[in-house]
Formats: C-alpha cells, sequence, structure tokens
C-alpha cells in the first residue's frame, strides 16, 4: 500500500460528503439570530481531519468559526455528546484555559440534521505528524514542552470550582473505561482478534489504584492541539468529545503511545516515533517527558505505565473498530476510515505486549 503524507492528507477542507451536508441557508438564518454581529454571505465546508463529530469551516466577510455536530445515523450509546464538548469547552474558556471560545450550542435537529455547536475559529498550526516535519528542534523542543504543560494544566484544576463536579463518576475511571470499550468493541466487532479476546479477561484485573480524579480529554494528542503560528504554544486544544473526570495518568499516558505506535502507511489516524532520531530532531525520549509532567503535577504513572499503555493501546483500538462499525452501517464521516481496520489486530498485540510488561 502505498505510504501517505499525513499532514497533506487531513489539513485543509473539502466538500462534505453527501449525507452531512447542511442546509447553508437554513444554518446561516439560525446563526444570524443566535451570534452577536453575525453576518453572511456563509460558505460551509467539511475540515478533512476527523473521524469521530464531523467538523466544519464556517466563513464569512467579516469572521471565521467552527461547527461540530452529532453524525448522522445509528450510534453506540453514549457517543457523539456534543452537548457534553460544548460544556467543558465553556468551564474552561471561562478559566483561560487554551480552548476555542464556544459561541452557541443547538440541541434542535431542524437546524442542521442533528444538534451541534458553534465556537470561533482559532488560526494556527496542527502536527498531524509527531516528529513535526519541517520544524527545528529547538521548535519541537518547545512544542513538546507547551504540550506537556498543557495538560499539566488541564489536571491541575479542580472540576468542582469551575462547575464541572458532576461532569462524571470519576472513581473507578479505568475500570469503567474498560469495561464501556469492551462492550463497545463487541457492538461493532466484525471479526475475532486473539489479542482483544486475551485483552477483555486480563485488564479489568490489572487496574491500576485510583488516582485522584481530575478533568480529563480523553484523546490528548499533538494532532488534537492547535500551535500558535509565530511561537511554539498551544493556543487550543481540540476534539473534547471524550472528555469527563476520571484518572489523569490514564488520560496523560494516552499521548505517550506516539513513542510506541505500530507504523502504519494508510494514515489509519495513528502517528508514530518510532523510527525516528529524536535526538536530532530535538523531541524528548518518553521517560524524560513523564518526568516532566512529574514534575509539573505531582502525578506519578511510572509504577504502572505497563497497565496504563496496554490500557490505551486496547482502548484506541476498541475506538478505531467502532468506526469499522460505522463503516459497516455507512456513518463513518471519513474517507480513510476503512484502512483503519488494519490497524486494529496490531494496536491490540502492543496492547497485550505492555500487558506481559506489567
Amino acid at each position: 500500500m502505498t505510504s501517505v503524507d499525513r499532514q497533506q492528507a487531513f489539513s485543509g477542507t473539502k466538500d462534505a460528503a453527501p449525507a452531512l451536508r447542511i442546509d447553508v441557508e437554513q444554518l446561516e438564518r439560525y446563526l444570524n439570530a443566535q451570534i452577536e454581529r453575525f453576518a453572511g454571505p456563509l460558505t460551509v465546508r467539511q475540515f478533512k481531519g476527523g473521524q469521530s463529530n464531523p467538523t466544519y469551516l464556517l466563513e464569512t466577510p467579516a469572521r471565521s468559526y467552527v461547527l461540530r455536530r452529532k453524525p448522522p445515523g445509528k450510534l453506540l450509546p453514549s457517543a457523539h455528546a456534543v452537548d457534553r464538548e460544548y460544556r467543558v469547552i465553556s468551564a474552561l474558556h471561562a478559566q483561560d484555559f487554551p480552548v476555542a471560545e464556544p459561541l452557541v450550542y443547538c440541541a434542535e435537529e431542524s437546524v442542521a440534521g442533528t444538534p451541534f455547536y458553534v465556537m470561533d475559529f482559532v488560526d494556527g498550526r496542527v502536527f498531524w505528524e509527531p516528529q513535526m516535519p519541517g520544524s527545528n528542534p529547538a521548535e519541537r523542543a518547545a512544542v513538546y514542552d507547551s504540550m506537556n504543560a498543557t495538560i499539566a494544566h488541564l489536571h491541575g484544576l479542580d472540576p468542582a470550582k469551575i462547575g464541572l463536579g458532576d461532569f462524571g463518576k470519576g472513581e473507578n475511571y479505568v475500570a469503567r473505561q474498560v469495561d464501556r470499550w469492551s462492550k463497545q468493541y463487541r457492538a461493532s466487532e466484525t471479526e475475532k482478534i486473539d489479542a482483544m479476546e486475551r485483552l477483555i479477561d486480563w485488564l479489568p484485573k490489572h487496574i491500576p489504584p485510583n488516582a485522584s480524579v481530575r478533568l480529563v480529554h480523553g484523546d490528548y494528542r499533538l494532532d488534537n492541539l492547535i500551535v500558535a503560528r509565530d511561537q511554539p504554544k498551544i493556543v487550543a486544544v481540540l476534539d473534547w468529545e471524550l472528555s469527563t473526570l476520571g484518572d489523569p495518568l490514564a488520560d496523560f499516558s494516552y499521548h505517550l503511545m506516539a513513542w510506541h505506535m505500530p507504523h502504519s502507511e494508510s494514515a489509519a489516524g495513528t502517528a508514530t516515533l518510532v523510527g525516528h532520531d529524536m535526538r536530532a530532531l530535538g523531541i524528548p525520549p518518553m521517560a524524560d517527558y513523564v518526568d516532566a509532567y512529574v514534575a509539573r503535577t505531582g502525578l506519578d504513572p511510572r509504577p504502572h505505565l505497563p497497565v496504563y499503555l496496554a490500557y490505551n493501546f486496547f482502548r484506541i483500538a476498541a475506538i478505531l473498530q467502532g468506526i469499522i462499525g460505522r463503516v459497516r452501517d455507512g456513518t463513518a464521516t471519513s474517507e480513510f476510515a476503512p484502512a483503519k481496520a488494519e490497524m486494529i489486530r496490531p494496536l491490540a498485540d502492543k496492547a497485550w505486549e505492555f500487558a506481559l510488561r506489567a
């Protein structure tokens, strides 16, 4: 299979697929009534990147916006909760945490076909490859440090003090996540994968001790961050669909998978640092990156890191299987979704590899 340039494949916008098109005139009338100083004419295009909630660039002569909507069709239980996304970015924006300014949430399906919300467009750079092609060692080091500092900032917030004390169950997060993704994997299963079967049995028996409950992002990684154009600083964290209250160590260790991710030639959405000379690139070794998080937060994933990585590789495999289920059901939102099927088995194998190290 031909290798795909993820930066080119996922950057920019495209015409929305027929099943995901929005009635632009109707949306324009709604936004004109809801957003202060909104003025058309409005153009709507879908962002190329992303797999879960379809995301659109809204452009007017004076200002640009971003719309995220629930996908149409049959969906897995509790998935695609755009109302929760809107709530969490509203709370975080009020704390000067780097998120886009939320503008309006619409639960009515009559406007765009499904519930949606609109936020400000944040200009900047999105690096779809963790080695940051085209950058330089000093900038890479600074961006990775900013990425580390940003998630440390998130995990330092007291959910109750920012109005999110009831945003999730909190306790026993990893156990509940293993149960959730096991069930969603079963609901979307298309073939038997031995490593997934072993993990579904093994993980509930090896849950790490409960950490302090914090707000967790659920999908924190470099390509869900916007980096300023003029400096190596995170200016917005994107894609809060999986956010809840839970274990910050499980949340932090999720983006450590980049240091171990199996390689994919098909732009399957799972970029990797494996095979790159990180010292030459200016990217810190994983151990140093973890140490920096521990120094910033006082939270320490190191005693149980193999279990956290086994859990996270299992979780991403189950999430990708959910996308395959949506391909089967005709509701996938990306042309690259079918290619994700080939990544599920390597991810499950990697998860089991970490389980054996625990």
